[in-house]
């Protein structure tokens, strides 16, 4: 540090010659800093030239990448792939994936170019929506789709209330699984299902699917679910372009007007009301087109009206389904399926049929002639049990029904014998009058039974009365009361439960790969089950052939582990004694296959020791314990 050499003490000499340096060192000072001011605003200059020639350079070479990008695409094999071999292969991924043609579409403008000239691919309509979204989708769907091409269209409207928070997402981002048995429908696609569904493929595995779709900023959802493709048709002319992509969902978004923070404005309400009315005059305008109609929601909306507008000919229409989670009450419906006994409709290609919690006329010719039907009445409609019996014989050639009616009259004319020849599946429920429609039907062919009928006698003599009428035929599946307990109106009359009194019936099902019970005592089924010894009574073992064991509701009382040990023991021997695969013992030439699946709801606490010796020799064993016994519905899944 540099020092001023003056004396001390100061005298007026030396201050007024400090005072003239002070003069010196100010101005000295100054001028550097001028210096170095100058200094900095040159390297500014020069800094500021540098980055704008840098700038320039990255614009040359972003322009000169974007030509190298367009050289490597024209030589690529792919530019050089005959436009007729492109259109092949959309068809080949528009068979795996419906809602291939807007992905494809925002790939380039050649692509959009020819997606937007094949209507085949789109037409498929998948929407899950809610009346907030806009009905334009619709429309621009079936203008993509042209003029001829058959129309394969399933349709989801969701209610905002039914949307629920799991896991702190957000209600609108997430489409809740319901868990009543009545809302299965949502979660797989494919109808009401009484007895729910049995867990060999868990939630999430490939093949069956939905993909999730999210539609404008208010993040309303839209399922694609992948079906086969369908007969290819005219070209369409220029559409409106395909929204960008939106990565959350693996799908660009659909139009959709965006939702408020605040409170919904009028002219939201007002949209609201309308939605149905919107929608289905586009639908049904095309409804000549029709090859496959689905249109599902979860309980009653505004515009519900809108479905009175179904009526007028279908020549292509093989399958039509109209469903509703939870039921209303509706007046009398002049549509499709309430049409009068003399009406004349051309739907004669009509094949598949499911009607749920929606007004209908036994007599419609709509349920006619058909080869899987489906119903499930309202509440408030009082069919009189002939007249159900007439809706079956009047499709004889049935190889699916399903029949639910929670309040039907008894018979005013004779139940006459009935027999559906190719009838494979049988579903009834509801009311126990339904059990005197069975005393009369004939199935030869059947291959499933489900009972879900509410219990007021034992049900095994009309089970053991239909299999002996109908010849006995290989029965593989059966399920007595396994819905019964979660089903939205079960026990409307009398307690839901399985009913049965003995299961000595059992005997006879030697082709059951299936059991599923409801509601009955344990420790009688596992006995049954079980070896034969002088217990049980048996002198062979009933159901050799059973792999899968579903039991619902089905207390235990004393030692019913030890017998569902017991039974497991006898059926699933170690394979260390038996080799890998091995069944029971033999007995009287009889050796039953291994158990490969077990579920317990609710019906005994098994504790983790037993439950982990059962996975020793069950593949797999879905147990949730009961709530009585101190547990809050714990689920123990082992693979």
């Amino acid at each position: 540090m540099s020092h001023l050499d003056f004396p001390e003490p100061p005298t007026d000499a030396t201050v007024a010659h400090a005072r003239a340096q002070l003069v010196v060192l100010s101005t000295d000072g100054k001028a550097l800093e001028q210096q170095i001011q100058d200094a900095k605003d040159a390297l500014a200059r020069i800094v500021e030239e540098r980055q704008s020639a840098i700038r320039e350079m990255e614009r040359e070479l972003a322009a000169l990448e974007e030509k190298v990008a367009l050289a490597k695409a024209y030589v690529s094999p792919m530019k050089r792939l005959p436009h007729e071999l492109l259109r092949h292969i959309f068809l080949f991924n528009f068979e795996d994936c419906a809602w291939s043609a807007w992905v494809l579409s925002a790939v380039s403008s050649l692509w959009r170019r020819l997606v937007l000239s094949m209507p085949k691919l789109w037409s498929k309509i998948r929407l899950v929506t809610t009346q907030a979204s806009s009905a334009e989708t619709i429309r621009l769907w079936l203008e993509r789709s042209g003029r001829s091409v058959p129309l394969d269209i399933e349709l989801v409207l969701r209610s905002p209330s039914a949307h629920s928070s799991i896991d702190g997402i957000s209600r609108r981002r997430y489409l809740s699984l319901p868990h009543a048995a009545a809302d299965t429908w949502i979660a797989n696609g494919g109808g009401w299902t009484t007895p729910p569904p049995l867990l060999h493929t868990p939630p999430g595995a490939p093949g069956g699917t939905a993909v999730h779709l999210q539609i404008g900023a208010g993040h309303p959802t839209v399922h694609v679910v992948p079906v086969q493709a369908v007969v290819a048709g005219d070209a369409v002319g220029p559409a409106p372009p395909s929204p960008p992509h939106t990565h959350d969902w693996e799908m660009p978004p659909l139009l959709a007007t965006p939702e408020r923070s605040g409170g919904p404005s009028q002219q939201r309400l007002r949209k609201n009301m309308h939605w149905g009315h919107i929608a289905f005059y586009y639908l049904v305008e095309q409804m000549h087109r029709w090859e496959r109609f689905v249109f599902k929601f979860d309980k009653q909306f505004s515009s519900i009206s809108a479905l009175k507008a179904i009526e007028g000919d279908a020549p292509l229409l093989r399958e039509f389904e109209i469903s509703c989670t939870d039921p209303a009450f509706y007046g009398e419906w002049k549509w499709l399926p309430s049409a009068p006994v003399n009406a004349h409709f051309d739907i004669g290609r009509l094949q598949t049929l499911s009607l749920q919690h929606v007004p209908f006329k036994w007599s419609s010719p709509m349920l006619r002639n058909l080869r899987n039907l489906q119903l499930r009445s309202l509440p408030t409609v009082h069919i009189a049990l002939d007249r159900i019996l007439h809706i079956v014989t009047a499709n004889p050639r049935l190889e699916s029904l399903s029949l639910h009616f929670a309040s039907p009259n008894p018979p005013v004319l004779p139940l006459n014998p009935c027999t559906l020849s190719e009838l494979k599946t049988l579903n009834l429920g509801g009311h126990y009058l339904l059990s005197s429609l069975v005393e009369s039907l004939m199935l030869p062919a059947l291959e499933t039974l489900i009972l879900d009928i509410e219990a007021r006698d034992p049900i095994e003599d009309t089970v053991s009365s239909l299999l002996t009428r109908s010849g006995n035929p290989p029965l593989h599946r059966l399920s007595l009361s396994y819905g019964s307990t979660t089903a939205p109106h079960g026990g409307f009359y009398w307690g839901s439960g399985a009913g049965v009194a003995s299961w000595h019936f059992l005997a006879d099902l030697d082709h059951l790969h299936v059991l599923q019970v409801g509601s009955a005592p344990l420790e009688p089924l596992i006995s049954a089950l079980s070896a034969p010894d002088d217990d049980n009574g048996q002198d062979r073992w009933v159901c050799p052939n059973l792999g899968t064991l579903a039991m619902r509701g089905c207390h235990a009382h004393g030692d019913g582990v030890a017998k569902l040990v017991q039974m497991v023991e006898a059926r699933n021997p170690d394979t260390a004694t038996v080799g890998a695969g091995g069944g029971g013992a033999v007995i009287n030439g009889v050796a039953p296959t291994r158990l490969r699946h077990l579920e317990l709801y609710d019906c005994t606490a098994l504790g983790p020791d037993v439950t982990k010796w059962l996975k020793t020799r069950i593949d797999e064993v879905v147990c949730t314990e009961p709530s009585f016994e101190g547990y809050v519905g714990r689920l123990v899944l082992f693979h």
